[in-house]
């Protein structure tokens, strides 16, 4: 399957300046760039779309060349805003320019030059003065042409400054300068930037003539089966640094996912082969309970985003809450299983009352009901004396107790 094919497959490609003009180019070596915007420290599940549709170009020979806004960043891009941005301050930018940077050396394959590059775009905006700016470049767009583009116009109502209405000026001269300094011929990004995307191409096409071989072309924005926005869960955004979201989680998230999300997540997330997929989507259809999709989908994605050590953990950690032997369990993996639920409880109280303070149950006569009725292990160990009293000697790591009700009911608290 030649590299169009298979993101027509995968369902990655929403719009394509021309389609027959782009699957002609991409039977030979491209270069082509997709920006990254610096605006949080770290990127999340659906920016890694578009990583991972580079490495696809990238494995089928094509140089890839990703920007990191550094320049764009501190105008802050209007595409799918209500309202103005915050400007972030200098230091701030330049902190998550570098570590945006540092996730996409992770992932892209930039052992020789020729295969892939990472560029700051502030590079060649940072000496450019407002007059030349205007002069060289704002004379190509009208306001006209600006106006009805979707990411202005969504605004007009609400109001948009001069500062992030010159955006697309911004991103339409990095395709120009890409195409001029590293033969750049080609840009993708999210659906929401496709007046952007278009506004580079109309750039290049007046300065460079009609005939410029330039296209462009957009990924879907990824919803659930539901229609909802991709990359959100209880938790807040599926970031990719493992500090703000952990393997562990990011492997849930994708372990609980619906069948249908399961199905269109193997082909987004991972790099197994059509026959590969169907085959796991058609073993899984005949035994849904057992997830099997969800299972091997999890997999890939804890793997390609973080390491298979870190799979191995996550997939330990999970083995150890549907058994109840949590002992094993790390006091990071404490924090990062319970921090949403921790309760701070008093030492020294007896098991019934630690029952009713962490909700466990309602009552003394319910606690007594749950304790003797050998439905409550601390810590892994089945108790079933109300009256006993829960001293240090009970507590993980010093200081946290793990309350297990029936299977899969946990409640936990920090001993103070």
């Amino acid at each position: 399957m030649n590299i169009f094919d298979e993101l027509e497959y995968r369902g990655l490609i929403k719009d394509y300046s021309n389609a027959a003009n782009i699957k002609e180019m991409l039977n030979t070596p491209q270069k082509i760039y997709c920006g990254f915007d610096p605006s949080a420290s770290s990127m999340h599940m659906g920016n890694f779309v578009m990583i991972m549709t580079l490495m696809r170009l990238q494995r089928a020979g094509h140089k890839i060349i990703a920007v990191v806004g550094g320049a764009t960043g501190m105008i802050g891009d209007p595409s799918g805003k209500s309202a103005e941005r915050n400007l972030l301050d200098k230091d701030a930018l330049r902190h998550n320019t570098a570590q945006i940077r540092a996730q996409l050396e992770k992932y892209l394959d930039l052992s020789d030059p020729q295969k892939g590059e990472i560029v700051n775009n502030y590079d060649w905006h940072g000496n450019i003065n407002v007059l030349e700016f205007l002069r060289d470049y704002g004379k190509y767009f009208t306001v006209n042409y600006m106006l009805a583009k979707d990411t202005v116009a969504r605004r007009l109502e609400t109001g948009i400054s001069y500062a992030e209405f010159s955006y697309m000026l911004l991103q339409a001269v990095d395709f120009l300068y890409l195409y001029e300094h590293y033969a750049c011929t080609m840009q993708i990004g999210g659906s929401d930037q496709w007046g952007n995307l278009i506004s580079g191409l109309d750039l290049i096409r007046k300065v460079k003539g009609a005939d410029a071989k330039v296209e462009v072309m957009t990924a879907h924005l990824l919803t659930d089966a539901e229609g909802n926005k991709f990359g959100k869960s209880v938790d807040g955004a599926l970031f990719l640094d493992a500090k703000k979201f952990s393997p562990y989680k990011l492997y849930q998230y994708f372990y609980n996912v619906g069948d249908a999300d399961a199905e269109k997540y193997l082909k987004v997330f991972t790099f197994l082969s059509k026959e590969e997929i169907e085959a796991i989507t058609s073993e899984h259809k005949e035994a849904p309970h057992r997830r099997l999709a969800q299972t091997r989908l999890a997999e890939e994605i804890v793997t390609i985003v973080h390491s298979k050590e870190a799979l191995l953990h996550a997939q330990n950690m999970s083995t150890a809450l549907f058994s109840g032997n949590v002992k094993d369990l790390s006091a990071e993996d404490i924090e990062d299983l319970f921090a949403h639920a921790l309760v701070g409880l008093d030492s020294d109280q007896k098991l019934e009352d630690v029952l009713i303070t962490l909700k466990a149950a309602t009552s003394k006569r319910e606690a007594r009901e749950f304790i003797r009725g050998n439905s409550i292990s601390v810590n892994g160990e089945r108790l079933t004396d109300p009256e006993l009293i829960i001293t240090k000697d009970y507590l993980l790591h010093d200081k946290y107790l793990i309350i297990r009700r029936g299977k899969k009911n946990y409640f936990v608290a920090e001993v103070k």
